[in-house]
Parts: structure tokens; sequence; C-alpha cells
């Protein structure tokens, strides 16, 4: 499933190089959008050693980040 349809089908701003935040873990964390495959947004984590980035639920504990908000998160 394709980025437009998640977007579509989850109603997020969902788009490859997109910044986000995830909440789920103990402290909030920043990635990148990198893909999208069956269902799920392809995210890399910025405090990941490694380069493979990880799936993640399009609606499950992440924000996503405005112009605004990218200009005050570290990168």
């Amino acid at each position: 499933m394709s980025m437009e349809w998640i977007r579509k089908r989850y109603g997020v701003p969902a788009k490859r190089s997109g910044r986000v935040e995830y909440t789920g873990g103990k402290t909030p964390e920043f990635g990148t959008i990198l893909a999208a495959r069956e269902g799920r947004l392809r995210i890399r984590l910025d405090v990941m050693e490694y380069t493979h980035p990880l799936p993640f639920h399009p609606t499950y504990e992440l924000r996503y980040l405005d112009a605004d908000t990218i200009k005050r998160c570290p990168k």
C-alpha cells in the first residue's frame, strides 16, 4: 500500500522525508519517514545507529511535525 493510500485511509499528512515524533517509548524520539509498505510507515529514528527503517502504524503514537515544529526539533 502506498503513501497516498495511507494518507487517505488514516487521514494523516505522511510523506517521504516527513518528520515525525514517536511518543510510544520512555522518551519521545524524532524520526524521518522513508517509505510505506504493507500499510505501515518505514521510519528511521534519529537515535538509531543503523540505517534500516522500522515499521510504524500511521496513527499509533506518532506526531507529524510541521515546518514550524521542525525548526525547533533536533535532527
